[in-house]
């Protein structure tokens, strides 16, 4: 009588299994696992579910103030600015404003006489 599974069938059977088996696991590890670890070891951030790994980007560098600067600071020496360039477009408005009034005097002046 022929059995289908004998000792000798079912070694090979385990084995080609076993082999698969490990094989998917390496794989899995190459293909899964270490890209993840190697984007996080080099200092960047791994998203597992689109597969990326992207450079973080600091707050500072998107708004453009240094390192160490509160955004209360920041906002304090924009304040700051701001004023200075509305000093500045006043003092001009004043001198275009006394230099339209020099001229209308000298226009009145010189109609006058």
């Amino acid at each position: 009588m022929h059995r289908l599974l004998t000792m000798k069938r079912l070694s090979v059977l385990f084995l080609c299994t076993f082999a698969v088996l490990v094989g998917a696991t390496f794989a899995w590890q190459a293909l899964v696992k270490e890209p993840g670890e190697r984007c996080e070891a080099s200092g960047k951030w791994w998203d597992p579910e689109g597969r990326v790994c992207a450079q973080p980007l600091s707050i500072a560098e998107i708004t453009g103030r240094p390192n160490g600067q509160t955004r209360a600071e920041a906002s304090d020496l924009k304040n700051r600015e701001l004023i200075a360039i509305e000093d500045q477009l006043a003092a001009q408005q004043k001198a275009r404003d006394a230099d339209a009034d020099r001229q209308r005097a000298a226009l009145a002046a010189q109609r006058g006489q």
